[in-house]
């Protein structure tokens, strides 16, 4: 039987640009870039995973704005992820890279230029073409 996990990212922007970081190298998925997020753990509203996240992995306190994008993504032979991007409204605090090799602000249509995790390479696609609804 299989489980779904749901995963969820944070989409913060400065002056246009978005907030990516990259995974430790000694993390499954080395080197990859993300948004910043995580799973849903049981009893947790996927904001309130997105707010717990981000504190853990950037040291921010964020208030979690809507969701601007949701979709399967199948694995080969694993269960497969529900993922969620919500829009982080504001953050107090400055974002360090406490979980991640580096974090990096760059423009939606650079994006595709980054070895992303394949889970995000649609939400990636889409942001570059400007078809993601809910940022400004």
């Amino acid at each position: 039987m299989s489980r779904t996990t749901i995963v969820v990212a944070g989409v913060l922007q400065r002056e246009g640009m978005l907030l990516i970081g990259q995974r430790m190298a000694n993390d499954r998925h080395a080197l990859k870039w993300e948004f910043p997020g995580g799973k849903v753990e049981p009893g947790e509203t996927p904001r309130q995973a997105l707010m717990r996240e981000l504190h853990e992995e950037l040291g921010i306190e964020a208030r979690i704005g809507a969701e601007i994008a949701r979709y399967e993504h199948s694995r080969n032979g694993r269960d497969p992820l529900i993922l969620l991007f919500h829009k982080v409204e504001e953050f107090t605090g400055e974002p360090q890279s406490e979980a991640f090799e580096q974090i990096r602000w760059e423009s939606p249509a650079a994006l595709p230029d980054y070895d992303f995790l394949d889970g995000d390479l649609d939400f990636v696609r889409r942001l570059a073409k400007g078809r993601v609804r809910g940022l400004r």
